[in-house]
């Protein structure tokens, strides 16, 4: 059976973990669970980490260059789906695109 590779990924808000390769995926709560729920209001990561994140182009839906704009914005949780794997992906209310995980914490 192949070995599935991880990708470099990054975990706002420590962003050494880009350079290093590591990632947390289910922060708290573990795979396919969500780490926040809809209704939730949650923070959009800083734009240095977000740059870091369209740099790297590792997603199944990656970031956006307009999404770089909303950096530090807050918003609700409009909805939250995952890929397999665990990779939790979100909509927010009043922010376009798609979010991951990693790019969010709680407001």
């Amino acid at each position: 059976m192949p070995q599935k590779l991880l990708r470099p990924r990054a975990n706002w808000p420590d962003t050494d973990f880009l350079e290093s390769g590591c990632f947390v995926l289910g922060k708290t709560k573990g795979l396919n669970k969500a780490e926040f729920e809809v209704g939730a209001e949650v923070r959009v990561a800083d734009r240095a980490f977000l740059e870091k994140i369209l740099e790297a182009g590792q997603y199944h839906n990656e970031l956006e260059p307009e999404q770089l704009a909303f950096a530090g914005a807050v918003a609700r949780v409009k909805s939250v789906e995952f890929f397999h794997g665990g990779d939790e992906i979100y909509m927010l209310d009043g922010i376009p695109g798609v979010w991951h995980e990693e790019c969010l914490s709680a407001a």
